[in-house]
């Protein structure tokens, strides 16, 4: 849908002259070279068959050490990747996609493995899975009327960044031993942090939606960026 008031919303998200007050952005995605073939883009495609694996291991055989090791090498081409992709100059469209994408699905594989083992309450899954569910709602919103996904920003990362670390140290403190006591207020810690920036960041993200489908709406120009 576009007004008759100048260029659509949509387009001014492009252009990055439309929607809310919103955190940094994480590059300009609609900008980057539309490739497929790039070192980054195949590391993240190995960190996303990496995800099959870390819930078998978490499941079936209950080998969390190797499951960690998994864990661990997808947090390093993580990094690598976003590296490489500057390093390399082979930044993409799909590179951006694929990134928050990987992300979220160890996030969500890792909360599953863990409600069905009992190393979490159950609550707090539903809390982080229904926050995945509602933003799933909001890129449908996105595509209702013509706007590309949000951009990630540094609070989605930090959230990630915190999660990342306590699901190892989650699973340390599930076991025995004297490491578990020094381990455990350590990994609840993470796990409060991360939980709460990351539901915080899907709050942020629904506003943004919201804001940028009454100013589609109300067919003027929103202030501030991109999300």
């Amino acid at each position: 849908m576009t007004s008759s008031n100048g260029p659509s919303a949509a387009a001014r998200v492009r252009s990055g002259s439309a929607g809310p007050p919103a955190e940094p952005l994480v590059g300009d995605r609609n900008e980057l070279p539309d490739r497929i073939w790039t070192v980054p883009n195949a590391l993240s495609v190995l960190r996303l068959l990496g995800v099959p694996l870390f819930l078998w291991l978490l499941l079936g055989p209950q080998a969390d050490g190797w499951a960690v090791v998994v864990l661990m090498v997808a947090g390093l081409s993580d990094w690598a990747d976003g590296k490489l992709a500057r390093v390399l100059g082979q930044s993409s469209r799909l590179g951006a996609l694929l990134d928050p994408a990987a992300d979220r699905l160890y996030i969500v594989a890792t909360l599953i493995a863990f409600v069905l083992r009992d190393v979490v309450p159950f609550w707090v899954v539903a809390v982080l899975v229904g926050r995945e569910l509602v933003l799933g709602a909001m890129l449908l919103v996105l595509a209702r009327y013509g706007y590309p996904p949000l951009q990630v920003h540094y609070l989605g990362k930090a959230a990630t960044f915190n999660l990342l670390y306590a699901f190892p140290l989650l699973l340390l403190a599930d076991g025995e031993g004297p490491v578990v006591a020094v381990v455990q207020p350590v990994a609840y810690a993470f796990t409060i942090w991360g939980g709460s920036l990351y539901v915080l960041a899907g709050v942020l993200y629904v506003v943004q939606v919201l804001g940028l489908v009454r100013a589609e709406r109300a067919g003027v120009p929103a202030a501030g960026a991109a999300p």
